[in-house]
Formats: C-alpha cells, sequence, structure tokens
C-alpha cells in the first residue's frame, strides 16, 4: 500500500536530516543551521545513520508513482540510488573504518568552510570556529576507535593532511579573524585553538608512532565494491574490464592528437625537437617563476569569459565573484580546487580558486619540477575547469536552481561535476580558443591525458593488483607527469577512487551532446549547455532522461557508447 506523502515532503525531511547529520557538508551546501557542529563519527551516529538510511529507504519506495509530477518521475530513481549509495558507503566500503585521512580532511574543510567565506559577519563565524575547534578531541577520538588496520598510504596522506590542519589552526585562523574585537570570542578562540592543535599533534604522534608500523591493510576496494560504487553513485553499470577497454581506446586516440600537435609545434621552431614528446618537455619549460603561479591565473581569468561571451556558448549568470589564491596547506596535496558559496546561500558572496605554487622551502629543482606540471600551456586548461567555463560557472548556474534535489551538494554526482568541469577543457579549445597558439592545445590533450590515465590507474589499482609504483609510471610515460606530480596522482587514486569519472564524465556528456543533436533539428550548444547546467548535479543517466525522454539511460553502454 503506497503512502499519501508527497515526494516535495520527502525530499526536505531527508535533506533537513543529512544537513544535520553532515554539518560540515551543509555548510559547502549553504545552509548554516548546523555552522557550531562538527561531524559525529562514532561508530554509534554511524549505526543511527544506517537505520536512518533504510527508513528513508522504506518510505521513499511507498510514494505512489502515480502521484508524481513529470520532474518528481525523473528524480525519484536518482534519490533511490542516492540512499543506497550511502548506505553501501556506511556498510560496505567503510572509508570511516580504514581510512584516517577522511577524519583529518573532514576537520580541515569543516574550519575552512568557516574562514573562506564571509557568509555570516566575523565575530559570528569565529564563534563558529570555537564551537568546532573544541569538537576536535572528539572526532578524533572516533578516529583511534573507529580506525582498523589501514592501509600506510592512507596513514601517511593522513599526517600530510593533519599537519597542514595544525599550520592552517595556529596560522591561517588568527590571520582570518585578525579584525574581530570581541575580546571574550578571542580568548575562546586562542583557547580552542590550543586544545585542538594539541589533540591533532597526539593523533599524529599515534598515527606514527602506533598505526604506521603495523599498517599493512590494503587500500582496494575489489571489484564487487568499486563496481557497485559506480552503479550507485553514478548510474554507470558497465564491468571494469569494459571500462577499462574504453579508457584504452581514448587514452590511444588522445595520444595520437597530442603527437599530432606536437609537430605542429615542432614545424614552427626551426631546430625545434622532432620527438613530440621532447617538445611536450619543451614546452613545459615556458612557466611562471615560483611565486608568481597566482598572479599568472588571474590575468587569464578575463579573457577566457569573454570568449565565452563572444562566442555564446552559456548563460553567464549574475552573483558570485572569483578570486585567485594559493592553496591553504592543509589542501596542497591538490593541484587546483574551487571553492565556491553553496548553493542555498542567499546573497552573492566570494569563490576562491586555488592554485599550488611551490613551497618556497623546497629544494631549487624540486620548486621547477614542480613548476613545469603548471606550464603557461597548461594553466590555461587547468583555469576553463575550475573557473570559466568550469566549477565556477556550473555553481554559477546552480544558485539559479528551484529544485533542492537538484542543487543539493549532498545528491551530487561527482561525474556531473567533474565531468562538466572537464568538459569545459575540450569545449574551449574545440570552439577555437588559442587556435593560433598550439601549446595551449598541447596543455589542454595534456590534462586530458592525465584524466585517462587516472581512469585506467584508478580501476587498475582497485580491482585488479597494480601498486601505486606501476602507477606512477604510468603516469609519468602516459601522461608525461614529473616525478612527484606523478606519485601524488597515483597515491591520490588509493583514498579517491571517485577521481575514475572526470574523464567517464566528459565522455559522457560528449554522447549526450551527439544523441541530442541527432534528435533535434533546432538544435544549439548553447541550448545544451544551459539545458544541462540547469538539471543540476544529479547524474549523467538523470541528463539524459531529461533530455532524451523515458528510458533513455536504461542501457548502461548507452551512456558512453
Amino acid at each position: 500500500m503506497y503512502s499519501a506523502e508527497p515526494l516535495q515532503h520527502f525530499v526536505t525531511h531527508y535533506l533537513a536530516w543529512l544537513h544535520e547529520t553532515h554539518p560540515t557538508l551543509a555548510t559547502f551546501d549553504g545552509v548554516h543551521a548546523h555552522d557550531d557542529h562538527l561531524d559525529d563519527l562514532s561508530h554509534e551516529a554511524i549505526d543511527e545513520s544506517v537505520r536512518r538510511l533504510n527508513d528513508f529507504g522504506r518510505r521513499l519506495a511507498a510514494i505512489n508513482p502515480g502521484s508524481l509530477s513529470a520532474d518528481e518521475t525523473l528524480d525519484r530513481p536518482w534519490l533511490e540510488r542516492s540512499i543506497r549509495a550511502r548506505t553501501h558507503e556506511l556498510e560496505s566500503i567503510r572509508t570511516w573504518e580504514r581510512n584516517p585521512h577522511h577524519y583529518a580532511d573532514l576537520i580541515a574543510a569543516s574550519l575552512a568552510s568557516q574562514t573562506l567565506f564571509d557568509h555570516a559577519a566575523p565575530t559570528e563565524r569565529a564563534r563558529r570556529v570555537v564551537s568546532r575547534l573544541k569538537q576536535v578531541p572528539r572526532m578524533l577520538q572516533a578516529a583511534r576507535a573507529n580506525v582498523r588496520e589501514p592501509a600506510g598510504i592512507f596513514v601517511k596522506t593522513a599526517i600530510e593532511t593533519l599537519n597542514g590542519t595544525i599550520r592552517f589552526i595556529d596560522v591561517d585562523l588568527p590571520r582570518a579573524f585578525r579584525n574581530v574585537d570581541d575580546l571574550h570570542v578571542l580568548s575562546d578562540l586562542a583557547d580552542a585553538t590550543t586544545e585542538a592543535s594539541d589533540a591533532l599533534r597526539r593523533y599524529v604522534q599515534h598515527l606514527q608512532d602506533d598505526v604506521a608500523p603495523q599498517a599493512r591493510g590494503s587500500f582496494r576496494l575489489g571489484r564487487a565494491r568499486f563496481e557497485e560504487k559506480l552503479k550507485l553513485e553514478e548510474g554507470l553499470a558497465i564491468p571494469a574490464d569494459r571500462l577499462l577497454a574504453i579508457a584504452e581506446r581514448e587514452l590511444e586516440a588522445t595520444a595520437e592528437e597530442f603527437r599530432r600537435t606536437a609537430g605542429r609545434i615542432n614545424q614552427r621552431s626551426a631546430g625545434g625537437p622532432a620527438d613530440p614528446f621532447a617538445a611536450w618537455q619543451k614546452v613545459k619549460d615556458d612557466h611562471p617563476e615560483p611565486g608568481r603561479l597566482v598572479a599568472e591565473v588571474g590575468s587569464q581569468l578575463e579573457e577566457l569569459r569573454s570568449f565565452l561571451e563572444t562566442r555564446d556558448l552559456v548563460t553567464i549568470p549574475d552573483g558570485d565573484r572569483l578570486a585567485v589564491g594559493a592553496t591553504p596547506d592543509f589542501y596542497r596535496w591538490t593541484f587546483a580546487s574551487l571553492w565556491a558559496p553553496g548553493p542555498f546561500e542567499t546573497r552573492a558572496s566570494l569563490a576562491h580558486y586555488y592554485i599550488t605554487d611551490a613551497d618556497r622551502s623546497w629544494p631549487e629543482d624540486r620548486q621547477k619540477e614542480h613548476m613545469r606540471d603548471f606550464s603557461r600551456a597548461l594553466l590555461w586548461a587547468i583555469s576553463a575547469h575550475e573557473a570559466w567555463p568550469g566549477h565556477f560557472l556550473h555553481f554559477l548556474h546552480l544558485r539559479t536552481l528551484a529544485s533542492p534535489a537538484r542543487k543539493s551538494l549532498m545528491f551530487a554526482s561527482t561525474s556531473m561535476v567533474e565531468g562538466w568541469a572537464h568538459y569545459a577543457e575540450h569545449l574551449m579549445m574545440e570552439e577555437g580558443f588559442g587556435r593560433d597558439n598550439p601549446s595551449i592545445r598541447l596543455g589542454q590533450l595534456a590534462e586530458a591525458l592525465v584524466r585517462l590515465c587516472r581512469l585506467i590507474v584508478g580501476i587498475r589499482l582497485h580491482t585488479e593488483d597494480l601498486s601505486v609504483e606501476q602507477g606512477v609510471r604510468m603516469f609519468r610515460e602516459r601522461a608525461f607527469l614529473e616525478e612527484p606530480a606523478a606519485r601524488r596522482e597515483a597515491e591520490r587514486g588509493t583514498f579517491d577512487p571517485g577521481y575514475v569519472v572526470y574523464a567517464l564524465g566528459k565522455l559522457m556528456i560528449l554522447k549526450l551532446r551527439d544523441d541530442v543533436k541527432a534528435s533535434s533539428r533546432a538544435f544549439t550548444l548553447k541550448g545544451f549547455h544551459d539545458r544541462l547546467l540547469g538539471g543540476g548535479v544529479l547524474p549523467l543517466g538523470f541528463h539524459r532522461e531529461s533530455m532524451l525522454g523515458a528510458g533513455a539511460a536504461s542501457a548502461p553502454s548507452a551512456l558512453i557508447e
């Protein structure tokens, strides 16, 4: 028997519960009712979450399909997958039990969200930071109790992130709230900072002395868990072996285009290197000096936006401003990232595009090696990915949506969010950006090679017996990364298996674009892009059904082949 509950009522209740139990992500969603809380990862809280997810699953299943609007009929199956994906994460993948980095990353992100965004007055945000800092020891106690037999690479990454978080607390927090004039709040902040830093240092020591020497667990998910993760989170019910075949095909095609483009550079450069890969190494020598990366990236953004407007490729909504800055210490395992105000924010604010410059304390040869992976040829693709028309534009569109189920980051599909950003790099070159400079095209192709290597390495790390060292070698030999960047990419694949879907998302968007174009005489790129971004963050199977009709995503191979 069906219930009389409207789907909108269910979504409101489910989303409110998610925000309450995931206060860090709630802040990034632009919901601030829980800004003074840190996530509860105690075993009791995790058991309760599984119980509640099962309850929500039963409630959703009991809603009468005949009572749904056309839009709700589209949304419902993806909401069901969302619930099942969260249950699968907690019960089967069990990141909370396998990886101490999970706790380190949550603490860092929770504090940063109150520091980087001006969604409240500085004094109020400082109070919230004090509250969250006071809960850090409780979260670390949960980590001590929960984490069992972690992989050594997980411990290594957790220690790096925790040390970055300690520097962030000790150095960046006081700077961020230096204009607060409430002495009681400042005193509380100083006390809470000391308490949290001390707890973090003790946990780092615990990881180094007690956990690392015995960290012999496997980082691998295994084929069954990996494939189920892709099926539930991304709607991709395609065997890993088939995905590998697609990835190898695309990698070879992209490498061939890379060789042709490098050949054009050779022809322009009399006496230049004949080998296309040697040509790329020469292109990488043209990079900003250490300390100049932020300024150079900042100068690119207006040109990228102007190109979009001139070509009329997509609607650009009014909204948040974008600032470029150096990546905070706790997040330096990334090359570049966008931190945007949440889709539920009620007013325009400032988004942050972070880029990871060389650390001036490094030896000179390591700084140079790092900067070669931020060559001027690459920076255009990176900025297209993070800013225009990538993540920043996507977040501007999310702010305009009415449907909570389609705009909330709680339901975000990585293949949609990251697939759009990766597609954005491709789109700019496809439409002629930098046409007179083949180095820019070469940079975009190099980024595509990295994403395709992520797909192959990620799948093989988790479903086969590929080692991290073999992954490093692949990134060096087939994506032409320098040693530090190749190692960072291979190591990331162990704790972030979702990074395989960057390339998959781009391929799915290109396939969807071709299919929509074939089905409509009135097709325009702008219309397609606006409709895609107007569909929000749900998986790309949802977007296929929205644009092509019911059943368009029923055959998994239709998504990508």
